[in-house]
């Protein structure tokens, strides 16, 4: 079985991650929690086994802190998310991949353990989701491209979970839910992140 994780990455630039953030602690620190979140997706994703492509938001960075010989590096294709999710997702089956997991950079609670499961669930379920506590979800993996699921989807609110539900099972797929976390998107999201908030503070 061929196995991939996609990892959709913002290039980290000045201004342009973390708005939500950034609106209240300003952008320079907002870009700081945003490179932390990177280091540490990169030290829960760096031993999975299966092979790992970073998709990133808006060119290719050949020498960064994602390491050639570890990541593929592609660059984001779509006017949307959900274009770019579907056609990201598209591609890796178009690839021959078996199973593919797409994940963010935004959860600070996913760990290597979690994703692994997320990869064994998918030999018995069609779909496996992890749910944010926002309403959103931290990680989809299929092992068919469905395109379904990211159609008539209210992306970036607390609808996106139980849209993406409902369509799985008016599409009959069956689906595994792993545990609900949370991710860091706003101010009140840092308060169990007290060092990744004050580091660097003026």
């Amino acid at each position: 079985m061929k196995e991939v994780l996609i990892i959709f990455a913002k290039n980290p630039e000045y201004g342009k991650v973390k708005t939500r953030l950034a609106a209240t602690i300003g952008n320079e620190q907002a870009l700081f929690i945003y490179q932390k979140l990177i280091e540490h997706t990169i030290a829960i994703t760096k031993k999975i086994s299966a092979d790992k492509i970073v998709f990133y938001s808006d060119s290719i960075v050949e020498k960064d802190t994602w390491e050639n010989n570890i990541y593929q590096k592609k660059l984001q294709s779509g006017n949307d998310l959900e274009d770019r999710m579907k056609n990201a997702f598209k591609s890796s089956f178009t690839a021959g991949y078996d199973k593919v997991i797409i994940i963010g950079t935004d959860c600070f609670e996913l760990n290597e353990e979690f994703i692994s499961i997320a990869f064994e669930k998918m030999n018995d379920d069609d779909v496996v989701l992890g749910p944010a506590k926002d309403g959103g979800y931290y990680l989809l993996g299929m092992k068919k491209f469905y395109p379904s699921l990211f159609e008539n989807i209210e992306w970036s609110s607390e609808k996106v979970l139980k849209q993406t539900l409902s369509t799985a099972m008016r599409l009959n797929l069956s689906v595994f839910l792993l545990p609900p976390l949370s991710d860091i998107d706003r101010e009140p999201d840092l308060k169990d992140y007290s060092a990744l908030f004050t580091k660097n503070k003026k």
